[in-house]
């Protein structure tokens, strides 16, 4: 699989004191959905503006294409949204993607076809100043799809959207990635990064804490569920005993048990059963990404 962007060892320091970029190296290959996770603050913003040419990186490098390609040449392959939506608001949508077509010299033929993909064709004739956050939004991803990139990267597309715009704009990221793009995008939501990106790169205050799959990582041997009406220290103290639990924590009224390897519901279930405990609940779950990604950054 064809690798469109290889960063190597990068760092962006501003000043002494902040280290906002830290030793991040990671690939970004042809045809999947990216997704940069990160607490605000993390750096995220921050590497998207360095691989855009838009923030000069302190060291390590960055290469488009297995550097076949300059960054300039390479850029003319890439859509972006960066920042806030900014068109003019008197304008129609038709009317500042026209705008937009000429500065980047692109033919006014597109138009139609991005309003459509965006599902904004109906309000193409509206003004701007009458769009809901999430249609402006949907304008801006059209206005980046007008070259038809090969790689689509977008800084926290829906920060600020209700449900319904946050609903929408995800469904048109699967969308705009079945028909081949691949997407890289930063985000602050878990859940966003689960329901739409096949990859996931972790990081917290520049660092690297994980890249690969989101598959992978919520790939575990899950965990269980339990409730007992009485004597709950006695599970915990069993349960701290049965091979292949690695961890154990008390969640609301319900234990956590963790595992780390394969056990069923029925083998737990008959070992307490025999050491006298009697279980009102049991369920055997998959880790969520949430999870995972705590799990993870409290281990660092």
């Amino acid at each position: 699989m064809e690798t469109i962007l290889s960063l190597k060892n990068l760092h962006k320091k501003f000043g002494a004191a902040i280290h906002a970029v830290n030793d991040l190296s990671f690939d970004i290959k042809k045809g999947n959905v990216y997704g940069i996770l990160g607490p605000n603050g993390s750096g995220k913003s921050t590497t998207l503006g360095i691989i855009l040419n838009v923030v000069n990186k302190t060291s390590g490098s960055f290469n488009w294409y297995g550097g076949n390609l300059t960054t300039h040449q390479a850029l003319k392959k890439v859509g972006a949204i960066i920042e806030r939506p900014n068109f003019y608001p008197y304008m129609t949508a038709t009317q500042n993607l026209a705008l937009v077509c000429k500065i980047k010299r692109i033919p006014f033929t597109k138009i139609e076809e991005k309003l459509k993909a965006v599902n904004l064709y109906e309000r193409r004739n509206s003004k701007f100043s009458t769009y809901s956050l999430g249609m402006k939004q949907r304008l801006a991803i059209a206005s980046a799809l007008l070259n038809d990139p090969e790689i689509l990267i977008l800084d926290e597309p829906t920060n600020g959207l209700d449900p319904q715009g946050i609903h929408e704009i995800r469904v048109l990221i699967k969308e705009i990635a079945q028909n081949g793009t691949t997407i890289l995008l930063a985000s602050h939501l878990l859940d966003e990064v689960e329901k739409v990106c096949s990859h996931v790169v972790v990081i917290r205050e520049g660092v690297k804490l994980y890249s690969g799959t989101v598959d992978e990582m919520v790939a575990s041997q899950g965990l269980f569920e339990l409730k007992v009406d009485t004597d709950s220290e006695k599970l915990m103290e069993l349960l701290t005993k049965f091979e292949g639990i690695a961890s154990i924590k008390t969640e609301d009224d319900k234990i956590i048990a963790t595992l780390n390897k394969s056990v069923s519901a029925s083998e737990i279930n008959n070992y307490l059963f025999h050491n006298g405990i009697v279980l009102s609940h049991l369920v055997k779950r998959k880790p969520s990404l949430e999870q995972q990604f705590l799990t993870l950054t409290n281990k660092n």
